[in-house]
């Protein structure tokens, strides 16, 4: 499929009116959609997960950065007037100090928000942003977080929320747990949450928003993706874990901009779930092909790294950017088909992800950053006010992985054996930039301007024409209960 294909994929799968027909997945009409109440579609989950009377649905965030509290934040707005059927509650980590400059820009938020000002003083919770302000409080991100202020996203204030700062409180009884953790945090919690589960005769519904991936070299190469940490931690059967992701900004789909994303794992709980998750501006579709749709997600953040660099090098030209995104577009749908049976089917979701993540994702800023060398790749992945950069690691899981000979592939020109690696020059250059760090943000431009480089179209010819299914990359994480 070329890359002009791809885009018109993108445009059918994810913008084109869909009054009367199914979605391709199978699962949603549009005319169905708004059926039902908030109250109806709590009942419905709660049957499912047999809840009685009186028990209350406890629905639990692990993990506090800007989608993860938006997704709470969301589910607390559509459904936290039912109190007697469900708890919301979000944990993060406690002792993060808000710096100062933080606290000042806190206080002009408030300040400029008239609905969260008035909230503040009948809570009598005001007074401690003036001092903060003035220097005169330390605040912690859990407190801000109770208020409603995401430490990652300051400037788009959140409904009040229940934090608890204590995991095992937070999730020993839990119905439903969201990850919203980056993918580099997901086993090591996961893993302590697991102790909390052991003695649980009925295990609950996890739901991924991770985007990061590993890359394992034994037995043979394969990608680890979070869902699958997160059943090698507790033990939850894979049926009872599921990801959840789409072409989404938080803040926009917290300001109720029209979005929609995808539930992917088991029938028996992606469609529920789908129909529980949905709000009037945030459409849920749902697919049984869970992993392959999750490391998608952690694929486009390799390369929004690299579209914000070229930004930043070439003054937002719109002619270079155009130059860059045929030429990832045509690696990511060259890996695609390492990675997919159908690769085609991917085509509109990876795109529509891409496209979102390049205009305004942390990952792209991080890019941009890095060329403008305000920041280095030294300083680290975790970035003051952003959170996880995800794109860092996950250029070092794809190029650790692509570069296994045992994946080789026919080179087109040379017909000989050659790592993936090697046809993707714009994964190479990321990984001497960000991970070998032998590199400038320069050497992209440089890769870009390469005589020798294909012609995108070609390289995606060269992945339609032979056969480059690898289907050990996806291990153990590909065998999804359907």
């Amino acid at each position: 499929m070329c890359v002009g294909c791809g885009i018109v994929a993108l445009i059918g799968s994810e913008f084109s009116p869909m009054a009367s027909r199914p979605s391709s997945n199978g699962h949603f009409e549009q005319s169905k959609i708004g059926t039902s109440s908030p109250e109806e579609r709590l009942d419905e989950i709660r049957r499912l997960l047999g809840k009685a009377e009186g028990d209350a649905l406890r629905v639990v965030g692990v993990g506090a950065g800007a989608w993860g509290s938006v997704f709470i934040a969301m589910l607390q707005d559509a459904y936290g007037n039912f109190r007697e059927k469900i708890q919301v509650r979000l944990w993060r980590r406690p002792g993060k100090i808000v710096d100062k400059v933080t606290a000042e820009h806190l206080f002009d938020v408030i300040n400029a928000r008239e609905d969260v000002l008035r909230r503040l003083i009948r809570k009598c919770a005001y007074l401690k942003y003036v001092e903060a302000r003035l220097g005169d409080r330390m605040l912690f991100a859990d407190e801000i977080l109770k208020d409603g202020f995401c430490i990652n996203m300051i400037d788009t204030p959140l409904c009040p929320l229940k934090v608890v700062t204590n995991l095992q409180e937070a999730v020993w009884d839990a119905d439903i747990v969201v990850n919203g953790l980056p993918s580099t945090e997901t086993r090591p919690v996961f893993k302590e949450i697991g102790r909390y589960w052991q003695e649980r005769i009925t295990m609950p519904i996890v739901i991924s928003l991770s985007k990061g991936v590993e890359a394992s070299l034994s037995p043979v190469p394969h990608i680890i993706t979070p869902t699958w940490m997160i059943h090698e931690a507790t033990k939850v059967p894979i049926e009872n874990i599921l990801y959840l992701g789409g072409p989404n900004i938080a803040a926009e789909i917290y300001n109720k901009e029209y979005a929609n994303a995808r539930i992917c794992g088991s029938a028996k709980w992606r469609k529920p779930l789908a129909e529980f998750l949905r709000q009037p501006h945030f459409i849920v579709w749902d697919n049984s092909d869970l992993v392959t749709h999750e490391v998608m997600g952690g694929l486009k953040n390799v390369y929004a790294i690299g579209a914000g660099m070229v930004a930043a090098l070439t003054n937002e030209s719109a002619t270079s950017k155009s130059v860059y995104f045929a030429h990832c577009t045509s690696e990511m749908i060259f890996i695609t088909h390492l990675l997919a049976e159908e690769p085609e089917k991917l085509a509109g979701p990876l795109l529509a992800d891409t496209y979102v993540t390049l205009l305004k994702g942390r990952n792209a800023w991080y890019g941009q950053k890095v060329a403008n060398g305000e920041l280095h790749p030294d300083m680290g992945d975790i970035i003051k006010g952003k959170g996880m950069i995800q794109g860092v690691s996950a250029v070092e899981a794809f190029f650790q992985l692509l570069s296994q000979p045992s994946l080789s592939v026919i080179h087109p020109d040379e017909e000989r054996p050659v790592p993936p690696v090697e046809l993707c020059p714009i994964l190479q250059v990321l990984y001497k930039i960000l991970i070998k760090r032998e590199a400038s943000p320069k050497a992209i431009l440089q890769a870009l301007r390469d005589e020798t480089m294909y012609d995108p179209r070609e390289r995606i010819a060269v992945a339609q024409s032979r056969v480059f299914y690898k289907p050990s990359l996806l291990g153990k994480c590909n065998d999804v209960v359907e």
